[in-house]
């Protein structure tokens, strides 16, 4: 384990696990969702605020992060933490997924990916090592190892052919990441839905040695079930003693299926996107705010919560902001989505400790069954 960083389980039920995270910035307590601060920031939020909510630690693109303003600004002006003031830890991605997903005429070979700015059409290479110079540049606290992610569904024989080559890449990532004390470098499984090749993939990363493991290439096109039916064995096949990763999941059942099945961290756009487009996370299901049903309604939009859109603003007053798209409806309802999101960590973290994780979990479905609060 990198000097400086380490991991402890504290306690264990079922599958679920809860424990903390320990690198010299501070404290994750886990398992743990992660707010995405694509750009530098978490879209529509003070990064005390987001701090508010219970978060430890944000996300960070290296995609977005290279092309604009560059890595080698971000770090002529002291690094990511100094310069968008969050003083906790930040995880970048590795840039692989946005290469895949938003870049244009792209060109994958061995030594790496050539591609297009989706801004202004530039050219740029990233391959294990740029990836590794660009997060050490960026200064982040856990670094992801650089990968291919191919959109399912896709066939057997390119999965298998996507894996390999990520694993290769894993061992470039690893070597270019050299001895860096303090800062810690995470390996990504993939495999698709395939459980050899996810078998293949994770005894390749256990032979490299990595300070902690992703479970990647899931939450791209193939639905709940599908995850879920691999997640039943991809976490068992890494470290029991490293923490877990499921890269960009997602809905609040998501988020407890894959606690359940072992997975420590996550990270989505979902609820800061939702709160841009009205759309709130409430213990009663989703909520939107812009239906005609909540234009004369007093209440908040949860009466248990506690964070500031519903200590001090109606429905009405949510539903007449968001019609009128005034900023101030981005800012409440994704403080609001985030504050929820660490509240079921917490709730999550809590019936872990105390082995009631199984009832828990029950009294989440159930109420999210019931539906929102019967309109007035």
């Amino acid at each position: 384990m990198t000097q400086g960083f380490s991991f402890d389980l504290h306690a264990t039920d079922g599958k679920a696990r809860t424990g903390v995270i320990r690198t010299p910035r501070g404290e994750i307590r886990t398992p743990a969702f992660m707010p995405v601060g694509t750009a530098g920031t978490v879209k529509a939020m003070l990064p005390e605020s987001v701090r508010e909510t219970g978060a430890d630690i944000i996300l960070g693109n290296t995609y977005h992060l290279m092309l604009r303003p560059t890595a080698e600004l971000i770090d002529r002006m002291g690094g990511l933490h100094r310069f968008m003031n969050w003083h906790g830890p930040i995880l970048t991605d590795s840039g692989g997924f946005q290469v895949m997903s938003l870049a244009e005429l792209r060109k994958l070979t061995e030594r790496g990916v050539t591609f297009r700015s989706h801004i202004d059409g530039s050219r740029h290479e990233l391959t294990p090592e740029r990836s590794m110079e660009i997060q050490r540049l960026l200064g982040s606290d856990i670094v992801m190892a650089f990968d291919e992610c191919p959109a399912l569904p896709a066939d057997r024989t390119r999965i298998a052919e996507s894996m390999r080559l990520s694993m290769r890449w894993a061992q470039r990532s690893r070597d270019a990441f050299g001895d860096r004390p303090g800062h810690a470098l995470f390996g990504i499984q993939q495999g698709g839905l395939e459980r050899d090749l996810r078998e293949e993939s994770a005894e390749a990363l256990k032979a490299i040695g990595f300070d902690g493991y992703a479970v990647g290439g899931l939450a791209v096109g193939e639905g709940q079930e599908a995850m879920f039916a691999t997640l039943d064995f991809a976490p068992d096949m890494l470290p029991v003693d490293k923490p877990r990763y499921l890269m960009g999941v997602g809905k609040p059942d998501d988020i407890v299926g894959a606690v359940k099945r072992g997975i420590d961290m996550m990270d989505c756009v979902l609820p800061s996107r939702s709160g841009r487009t009205g759309q709130v996370f409430t213990r009663h299901g989703v909520l939107n705010i812009k239906n005609a049903r909540h234009r004369e309604d007093p209440r908040p939009l949860d009466e248990s919560c506690t964070c500031p859109a519903c200590r001090g603003y109606s429905r009405a007053y949510l539903h007449h902001v968001f019609r009128a798209n005034e900023i101030i409806s981005a800012m409440l309802l994704t403080w609001h989505n985030l504050h929820y999101f660490q509240e079921l960590m917490a709730g999550m973290r809590a019936a872990i400790a105390e082995g009631r994780f199984a009832a828990w979990e029950a009294e989440f479905h159930a109420r999210r069954a019931l539906g929102d609060i019967e309109p007035l």
